[in-house]
């Protein structure tokens, strides 16, 4: 499995990572700071699944779902917000899940798993 991690800051970043590598440890990760670098990376990388901030500076992660699903429909994508509220707004733009910041790092690890096991291309 290619992960992208995608979030403005280099230690929520490292923390995704870690949290993958004790879980599933993922073929190639990569990271990006911001949507725009995000959807560029997708165009090289081509990620299976993109774990993505949705609040950044410049191109939001809301906006960089809505391009990357239009083009690739395949890879699966979590938001990731302290603010619950943008749930709907996440699962509205493409999203296949959202998961609030100050959840447990137990309740990341389920919904990654179950859209994992949605999709037996990655899975």
């Amino acid at each position: 499995m290619r992960v992208l991690i995608v979030d403005d800051t280099s230690r929520a970043r490292q923390s995704m990572k870690a949290l993958l590598d004790a879980w599933h440890k993922p073929e190639e990760v990569c990271e990006a700071a911001n949507g725009t670098e995000a959807v560029q990376m997708v165009e090289e990388f081509q990620p299976d699944f993109i774990l993505m901030d949705a609040r950044m500076p410049g191109m939001s992660g809301l906006e960089a779902t809505r391009l990357i699903k239009a083009k690739w429909p395949q890879i699966k994508i979590i938001i990731l917000s302290v603010f619950t509220d943008y749930q709907a707004l996440a699962i509205e733009a493409g999203a296949d899940g959202f998961a609030s910041k100050s959840d447990s790092p137990e309740t990341l690890r389920k919904l990654l798993a179950e859209i994992l096991q949605k999709n037996t291309k990655i899975g």
